[in-house]
C-alpha cells in the first residue's frame, strides 16, 4: 500500500476535460483516456522503443520543438499536420524508427486532457493496450482513482467512456475499490452492455465513423486490442516516461 493510502478507495470518471475541476482531488491518481487514438498511440510508441514523450497543448509549442530538431507528432481533427514526423496513429509509431527517441506530441484531445491534469498527484496513460498492467498497478497503489476521458473537443464520446467502464469493472472486483461514484457506475454499466464485442458496440459512434471516413479503420482495430503491452506511461517533470 502506498504512503497515504487508506483502503476503500473511491473511483470516479470525468467524461470530458472541461469537467476536470469538478472532480479534481489532490490525492487522486489521474488516468488519461483517449482510446481513439492518443493514449493508444502513446502506449504503442513506448512499447516500440520510445524513451520519452513530451505532450504539448498547442501546435505552436510543437512547432518550436520541431525547430530544435525534435521528432514531433501533431494531429488535429484526425489528420496528421503537414511538416511533422507523425500524427496520432499508433501504427505510425510501430512502423517508425523511434528506438531511444524523445517525441513531442500534440493532439486534438488527448494532450489537452494531460495538460489540464498535469498537477495531479500522479498522471498515467490508459488504453485497452495496457489495461491489465494498469489495473494491477492501480490496485497496488491503493489510492483514489480519477479516470479522465479526453472525449472529442470537450464532448462526451463513447469509446473513452467504455474503456473507463472496463477499468472500473476490473478494479471494483478488488475490495480496496468499493466506493464507486455515480459516474463510475454509469461507465461500468455502459461497458457491461457492450463488452462482448466492443468493435460492434462502437460501430455507430461519432469518432469511430469520423476516423473510418479518413481511412483509419486499421487504427481503430489496433486501438481496441487488449494487453498488447505492459508499459504504463507516467508523467514526470512535464514528460511521459515508462514507469
Amino acid at each position: 500500500m502506498s504512503e497515504g493510502a487508506s483502503g476503500n478507495q473511491k473511483i470516479e470518471v470525468c467524461f470530458t476535460p472541461g469537467n476536470y475541476p469538478i472532480y479534481k482531488a489532490d490525492d487522486a491518481i489521474v488516468v488519461i483516456i483517449d482510446i481513439l487514438r492518443a493514449t493508444s498511440a502513446i502506449c504503442a510508441a513506448f512499447e516500440h522503443g520510445a524513451e520519452k514523450i513530451i505532450p504539448v497543448a498547442t501546435v505552436a509549442e510543437a512547432t518550436e520543438y520541431k525547430k530544435k530538431g525534435f521528432l514531433v507528432g501533431a494531429e488535429r481533427n484526425g489528420l496528421q499536420l503537414e511538416g511533422f514526423d507523425f500524427g496520432n496513429s499508433p501504427l505510425s509509431y510501430i512502423n517508425g524508427n523511434i528506438k531511444g527517441a524523445t517525441i513531442v506530441l500534440t493532439t486534438t484531445n488527448g494532450t489537452q486532457a494531460i495538460d489540464v491534469s498535469k498537477d495531479a498527484y500522479k498522471v498515467v496513460i490508459g488504453s485497452f493496450l495496457n489495461i491489465t498492467a494498469l489495473r494491477d498497478w492501480l490496485i497496488k497503489e491503493d489510492r483514489r482513482v480519477l479516470l479522465l476521458c479526453s472525449g472529442w473537443k470537450d464532448r462526451f464520446n463513447l469509446e473513452d467512456a467504455m474503456f473507463a467502464g472496463a477499468l472500473v469493472d476490473q478494479l471494483s472486483t478488488n475490495p480496496g475499490f468499493d466506493d464507486l461514484g455515480d459516474s463510475a457506475l454509469a461507465a461500468k454499466y455502459l461497458f457491461q452492455t457492450g463488452f462482448k464485442n466492443p468493435y460492434r458496440f462502437l460501430a455507430n459512434s461519432s469518432h469511430k465513423e469520423r476516423l473510418a471516413k479518413l481511412g483509419l479503420k486499421d487504427d481503430i482495430k489496433y486501438c481496441l486490442q487488449v494487453d498488447k503491452t505492459s508499459v504504463i506511461p507516467i508523467l514526470r517533470d512535464g514528460a511521459l516516461v515508462k514507469m
